[in-house]
């Protein structure tokens, strides 16, 4: 991994993945790491080799230490060049199952700490994949373990076209470039104006505007907002993020000369009549609401915790992916709203809110005896039981879920204004979790006759930045 392998010395075996190899490494200076088929199909590594993606980062770990860490630039399966690179394992297999390698940064930490708050036991022995959304929580640990010890033992040129732009797209190839926008370390401030670019764009596609916008709209209208909420201490101009968002594969940057817009300054691309914006796939995905709810809790979890989320949503056109209840911010049927907190003065507003079926929230609430769902407290009153029915899936805009009673939870007040305010979520093992780090509160209390509808609680999970897709991965350890 230090002193990777020349490609000269291969050409014999590279086959058909030589031109793939040349332009991932220009240098000539290959960094490759293998491994060897997997015994079971389904096991973790299995799935670990099935599963991941270009830009996705790799965690190199031994005895009991995470140890270096790099960015995955390429995928091939070439048993040949593997057996000369590596030889073969006592059961005569190569590791023929290849990730090529950029940015590898080595480091010595404990991985415990790590490796328990993912719920996973140590020691690992093979290729493990983890959740995207569980992406912010191993890093942030990670990062606060290193402590500035890291360094780079290469760092490649990411030419044009690593992350290649793809023509079809899913749900979780968008998590995945969502996810690794600081795939780089020392790209915080880069990550952070990208994902506010990336907002300031999926709102111009919830309001009706196109894909693409001239550069001269870039610089009026994100140019606020990047100063307001961009990194502190550090001047970002609009030509920063969307030229490196093209490094994604989500985004592309035109000019109207058909010149390289790497190589055309902004000035004369709005000039020219330039343009930048979501490729279509990304823009056909993000129409979607699911994809779009889910990419907006992930940028917002995984980038932007330190921000007035709300005033920053309601800034770019998504004022109402902020609570779960939608643009009306109300909580169902507790008569308070989910606004508290808002900068700014108070105005009066008149809404329109969804009408409720008053007679599915009481079957609910009696169902449950009146008992919260996640706590499990029933708060008695004088001369009954208090509890609040909260919509899984907000019934108000822009989320237009159903009122059933499959999407409804019998919650006390307390978490029916966090699940409102996406403060916690629940994951695929109906496991209450909190937004901010992903601990777990409890298992959700559930009845028998009240089937709850596993798409709304996906939905919400997804607002919340907490989906764990079976085919979203964006960490292998």
């Amino acid at each position: 991994m230090r002193t990777g392998i020349r490609l000269s010395e291969y050409e014999h075996v590279l086959g058909e993945n030589a031109d793939q190899l040349k332009r991932l490494f220009p240098d000539g200076v290959a960094r490759l790491w293998g491994a060897t088929p997997a015994q079971k199909e389904r096991n973790a590594k299995a799935v670990a080799i099935r599963e991941r993606r270009v830009g996705d980062e790799v965690l190199f770990y031994g005895e009991m230490k995470f140890i270096a860490r790099a960015r995955i630039l390429g995928l091939l399966h070439n048993p040949g060049l593997a057996a000369e690179v590596w030889g073969f394992d006592e059961n005569h297999r190569t590791w023929e199952h290849i990730m090529a390698l950029g940015d590898v940064i080595e480091f010595e930490v404990p991985a415990a700490p790590v490796l328990t708050a993912l719920d996973m036991k140590p020691p690992l022995w093979s290729l493990t994949l983890v959740p995207a959304a569980k992406r912010k929580l191993h890093l942030h640990l990670l990062d606060e373990l290193l402590g500035g010890q890291a360094s780079t033992v290469r760092r490649p040129v990411l030419g044009k076209g690593i992350a290649a732009p793809v023509e079809s797209l899913g749900r979780g190839d968008l998590q995945r470039a969502l996810g690794t926008l600081d795939a780089d370390t020392s790209a915080g401030p880069r990550a952070r104006s990208e994902s506010l670019t990336l907002l300031w764009a999926i709102g111009r596609l919830v309001t009706g505007h196109d894909r693409m916008a001239p550069l001269d709209v870039w610089q009026s209208q994100l140019g606020p907002i990047l100063s307001e909420f961009g990194p502190p201490g550090v001047a970002v101009s609009p030509e920063y993020p969307f030229r490196h968002l093209s490094d994604s594969g989500l985004w592309e940057v035109e000019s109207a000369e058909h010149r390289d817009p790497d190589l055309v300054s902004v000035a004369a691309s709005i000039e020219s009549g330039g343009r930048a914006g979501f490729r279509r796939a990304a823009a056909r995905l993000l129409r979607q609401p699911l994809a779009r709810a889910e990419a907006i809790g992930l940028l917002c979890a995984s980038y932007l915790d330190d921000v007035d989320q709300p005033e920053l949503l309601e800034r770019v056109g998504l004022g109402g992916y902020a609570y779960a209840g939608g643009s009306d911010g109300g909580q169902d049927d507790s008569g308070g709203g989910g606004r508290s907190g808002r900068r700014g003065q108070r105005r009066q507003v008149t809404v329109s809110r969804p009408d409720r079926d008053k007679r599915l929230v009481e079957r609910v609430k009696l169902l449950h005896g009146h008992r919260c769902q996640v706590c499990g407290l029933r708060l008695e009153t004088r001369f009954s039981h208090y509890s609040e029915a909260a919509h899984i899936q907000g019934l108000g805009h822009p989320h237009n879920g159903p009122d059933k009673t499959s999407n409804l939870l019998c919650l006390c007040p307390n978490h029916h204004v966090q699940f409102d305010t996406l403060a916690l979520f629940i994951d695929e093992d109906w496991i209450v979790r909190r937004s901010q780090d992903g601990s777990r509160i409890g298992v959700l209390r559930r009845h028998p006759e009240h089937h709850i509808d596993e798409r709304y609680v996906e939905y919400h999970r997804g607002l919340c930045g907490g989906n764990r897709l079976g085919s979203t991965h964006d960490r292998a350890l």
